[in-house]
């Protein structure tokens, strides 16, 4: 094998029309390691590419400079002469071309290629720049030519998640993924019905609409009014972790104002101060009978006895700690024979467990359809964890455009 084709074979290049003349190492403003690679791009033409006419002479050469990918964390650069032709026919001039880059680009496809890949990975433009030895604003464009804003998805999946993400500054975006494939569907600039009626009408025939099975929600009242004018065959279904966070909230603030009106070195109070977790825990999971030692309470006791010492005392707090309980277990079991009791039979407490009812009954049906439902809206807040990292470690973006564009890019 010549020394030629090592080289290229090395850099992952395969146009036989390309010939390496010279490698010489340098250093880049005097710090940075870099590899210079002299080639020729030449090959015989036989008609024109304007007339036809087999009338082409060669006509010098012309110099380009093209970024190659970083190999090892060095700095590859190509100073490459591209044979030019002229047509004696009509006058025209024209030069060799390769598949190593784009007419009139420096940056090599390869080099995008890997822009690309990092881009995958979240890692914000500045960093995406040292590594592949480019400029961020070369990193910019490269994701703008690659990644291309999706009119719509080819085929409207029957289940449908439903959630809002903060995208730019306090600005609150909706977001749209499959519930089954949890690929994501759409992204939309605000959260406002009109804007989200205006798409899926738009892009989509009712005929589409109308084979939309289910859509998983939170707790928002708006996604409720219209969902039934675009989906009318579409089952609402409330998102089972909205629910627990709902009724854990009230539990949490019940105790919050019990703590308050406790003397601080009580035992209820230290139990209700520092064994919070406890309250949280389904009642089949706290153990009954091994005695452990408490922190913050300093004592040896069971779960349960540090449990029954509240409840026994604040009947108040015993109603709202058993409705929580009630509604976790219903959910957990799909049993929707015991929510329906909770809501029924639950009593006020002048707490905040009873708005959180009262929202329950409200939309008892969407809550019924969410112990029956197999969805939920997990893969859309982990599709959101995702964005809050890409954020984070981009250090937020002032284009909402862009920021799309970088989404695209994880989840393409």
């Amino acid at each position: 094998m010549s020394h030629n084709d090592c080289i290229l074979k090395l850099l992952n290049i395969k146009d036989p029309n390309l010939k390496v003349i010279d490698v010489i190492d340098n250093l880049n403003n005097g710090t940075e390691k870099l590899v210079l690679i002299k080639a020729v791009l030449s090959y015989p033409i036989n008609c024109c590419r304007n007339c036809g006419f087999a009338t082409v002479n060669k006509n010098g050469f012309a110099k380009a400079h093209v970024r190659l990918p970083s190999l090892n964390g060095i700095r590859y650069e190509m100073i490459l002469r591209k044979q030019r032709y002229q047509c004696k026919n009509c006058r025209t001039t024209f030069g060799a071309t390769s598949e190593l880059t784009k007419p009139n680009q420096t940056l090599s496809r390869k080099l995008k290629n890997q822009i690309m890949l990092l881009a995958r990975e979240g890692l914000n433009g500045e960093l995406i720049a040292r590594i592949c030895h480019c400029s961020a604003s070369s990193v910019r464009r490269t994701i703008v030519e690659r990644i291309k804003p999706q009119y719509r998805v080819p085929v409207l999946p029957k289940n449908l998640c439903f959630d809002e993400f903060r995208s730019i500054k306090n600005k609150t975006s909706f977001i749209c993924c499959d519930a089954q494939t949890h690929k994501l569907v759409v992204k939309l600039p605000d959260r406002l019905s009109f804007t989200i009626i205006n798409y899926f009408e738009n892009r989509y025939s009712k005929f589409e609409r109308d084979q939309v099975e289910s859509v998983v929600i939170d707790l928002n009242a708006q996604y409720q009014r219209f969902i039934r004018r675009l989906f009318p065959n579409a089952k609402i279904v409330i998102d089972r972790f909205h629910i627990v966070q709902l009724a854990g909230r009230a539990l949490d603030s019940c105790r919050i104002a019990l703590t308050r009106s406790l003397n601080k070195h009580s035992r209820e109070y230290k139990i209700l101060k520092s064994q919070w977790r406890l309250f949280h825990k389904k009642s089949d999971e706290i153990d009954p009978k091994n005695v452990v030692y408490l922190r913050g309470i300093n004592e040896y006791m069971t779960q349960q006895n540090a449990i029954d010492l509240i409840i026994n005392k604040f009947s108040e707090f015993k109603i709202v700690y058993q409705t929580y309980q009630d509604i976790t277990l219903a959910l957990k079991n799909k049993d929707i024979t015991t929510l329906n009791e909770v809501l029924d039979s639950y009593k006020r407490t002048n707490t905040e467990m009873d708005t959180t009812i009262r929202t329950f009954r409200k939309n008892r049906i969407y809550l019924i359809n969410s112990v029956t439902s197999k969805y939920s809206n997990g893969p859309l807040e982990g599709i959101n964890r995702k964005i809050k990292l890409l954020k984070r470690s981009c250090y937020g973006f002032a284009n909402q455009q862009f920021f799309f564009l970088r989404i695209d890019c994880i989840f393409a």
